[in-house]
């Protein structure tokens, strides 16, 4: 392990503590730290748990495959949970009900059937050459300064140029984009501050203004829909049906929202974790160094990305809501119950993946939900995994002796995991 702890240890004792009186809504500083632990104890003894505001909280793999399956059981629209979180009227409840992952068919078919349209295979591969240049760009200026911090100097700043590029967002218009995306999602944290619904609510009032500006210009200047996301969302029709104004400004927010905070987090946490797994990290660069053809790293990066993505899910918690009265994991849940899926849990089960609290880098079969499952599994997830790969490998090759220079700070969500500061040297 490395002299830096980014994951510092929590005993048996106070991870049944928390267990025990776990409320998301109220959570400690330690379990931000390092919720696994506590998932382990719930895992154990209470899989699907109901919490203090009446939910379920589960924790197994197969009870969130089940759930995953079971679209019409299920419901991923959110109305009923965000109107008395968000109040009626508000820019968030607008934009959180509207956008594709928190919606049902037919609005959430019509939605994904356009997106996907524009992330081909090979429209994907045919972003890995400006990728590449964008990768090696940033890492150039690391270089110049001989260090950094790895997710404001490079993580956040790949996703955020990819989302731009597929949106056709002019460079000169993206400063605000990462603020604003990291305070809509922000405000989906189970427990809302004030700062954090005024902070959200600004920024989708923001946001939209923006795309209103730019979708105009978009109608009046297309660009070439099999590449340009939003002139495919303006122009695409599904069964004779195209977008409302408000369904497309709020899909516009949610790409980069789906695209940027994940994403930044894959790459930041994996940088981190090689640090805590040094012997991960020398299996990695051997590798690398066998292998100077990048085409030929190809399946090997795959493998590390995905356990990368398991061992550390960018997004920890998914939530559904029973459309009739069900059995989960052997528990009986009302008609109306809200559901927790905690991925984070789900992806360290020891029924599904063998030593799950250890990194493996060349873990085969890996069946990890972080990219969730079944209607509404990632649009996205096969650009994440490029971006992981281009990122983490051309990193790697280019830094191999990288290191922490302090502590990395957490971004204290209970939904999202991944760091806000990473500084580094090479």
């Amino acid at each position: 392990m490395s002299d830096i702890q980014a994951t510092p240890p929590m005993t048996p004792g106070r991870a049944r503590e928390i267990a025990a009186g776990l409320d998301l809504r109220a959570l400690p500083a330690d379990f931000y730290a390092n919720p696994y632990p506590v998932y382990d104890v719930l895992r154990e003894t209470e899989p699907v748990r109901l919490m203090p505001d009446g939910s379920w909280f589960l924790t197994r793999h197969a009870d969130l495959m089940a759930v995953y399956r079971d679209a019409q059981g299920f419901s991923s629209d959110k109305k009923v949970e965000f109107t008395p979180k968000y109040g009626a009227g508000s820019p968030l409840l607008e934009h959180h009900t509207t956008s594709l992952v928190f919606n049902d068919p037919p609005l959430h078919t019509r939605v994904r059937k356009l997106m996907m349209g524009a992330l081909t295979r090979r429209a994907i591969a045919e972003m890995e050459p400006g990728l590449v240049t964008l990768v090696d760009g940033l890492l150039d200026g690391i270089a110049a300064r001989g260090g950094g911090d790895l997710i404001e100097d490079f993580a956040s700043a790949i996703p955020v140029e990819i989302i731009g590029n597929l949106l056709g967002v002019p460079h000169a218009d993206r400063a605000p984009l990462r603020g604003w995306s990291l305070a809509i999602l922000g405000a989906l944290e189970p427990k809302l501050t004030p700062e954090q619904e005024l902070d959200g609510n600004r920024s989708v009032r923001e946001f939209i203004d923006y795309l209103r500006v730019l979708v105009a210009y978009r109608r009046k200047h297309p660009g070439d829909p099999e590449h340009d996301v939003l002139t495919r969302l303006i122009q695409g029709e599904v069964a004779g049906e195209r977008l409302s104004e408000a369904e497309l400004l709020q899909n516009c927010i949610f790409i980069l929202n789906a695209g940027h905070e994940t994403t930044t987090n894959l790459i930041g946490n994996a940088l981190v974790a090689l640090q805590e797994w040094p012997q991960e990290k020398e299996r990695l660069l051997h590798v690398i160094g066998d292998r100077p053809d990048w085409a030929a790293l190809e399946p090997v990066m795959t493998l590390a990305v995905d356990e990368f993505l398991r061992f550390e899910s960018s997004n920890q918690l998914g939530n559904r809501r029973a459309l009739r009265a069900c059995e989960v994991g052997g528990v009986a849940l009302p008609e109306g119950a809200l559901v927790t899926l905690c991925i984070g849990a789900a992806n360290r089960d020891p029924a599904q993946f063998e030593r799950p609290g250890v990194l493996d880098l060349a873990r085969a079969d890996n069946r990890h939900l972080a990219f969730g499952f079944g209607i509404h599994q990632c649009a996205g997830l096969s650009l994440a995994r490029l971006e992981g790969r281009v990122a983490i490998g051309r990193f790697l090759a280019r830094f191999p002796a990288y290191r922490l220079t302090a502590p990395p700070t957490r971004g204290g969500r209970a939904r999202f995991r991944g760091f806000l500061q990473a500084p580094f040297s090479i």
